[in-house]
């Protein structure tokens, strides 16, 4: 089971001293990431090292499923109106129409959303902190979190 950690630093100096720790208790060096404010990110984080996970997928999923729950509902009171004419395949239409709209409705939302480490630690970020993520197997974070610790990371509860 993957878990995630995130820790502060409060420079890019201690943020890559924080990386070198990481990778030497075993964290793969692609499960490492940075979140900083923008104005840092730009300068001083390679674009690989940024977190750019946003809510898009699974918004859209969301939307897909609620979507087509209310195209169904549509159609399906549609065809119990005779004067209306509409058949079984136009309630089918409805639920496919349903689908689409709500999937695409809720991929726009979800891709505006920022992630969850940016949402939760917003007023560390903005006072100029270097977040340092690592995703892993829990033991390996914990002999992680030592040496992080030790090189002037604080972990964040997340």
């Amino acid at each position: 089971m993957t878990a995630r950690y995130v820790f502060s630093t409060p420079d890019i100096s201690a943020a890559a001293e924080a990386m070198a720790a990481a990778r030497a208790a075993g964290v793969e060096d692609d499960r490492i990431l940075l979140v900083a404010r923008s104005d840092i990110e730009l300068g001083q984080i390679p674009d690989q090292r940024k977190e750019a996970e946003t809510d898009m997928l699974p918004a859209a999923a969301r939307g897909v499923g609620l979507g087509a729950g209310a195209g169904l509902l549509a159609g399906l009171a549609a065809v119990a109106i005779p004067p209306l004419g509409i058949t079984l395949a136009g309630a089918a239409a409805a639920t496919l129409v349903g689908a689409a709209a709500g999937g695409w409705a809720a991929a726009l939302f979800g891709s505006a959303m920022p992630d969850p480490v940016r949402q939760k630690f917003e007023d560390r970020i903005e006072a100029g902190e270097i977040l340092v993520v690592i995703d892993g197997d829990p033991e390996t974070l914990e002999a992680a979190t030592r040496g992080i610790v030790n090189a002037g990371g604080e972990r964040l509860p997340f």
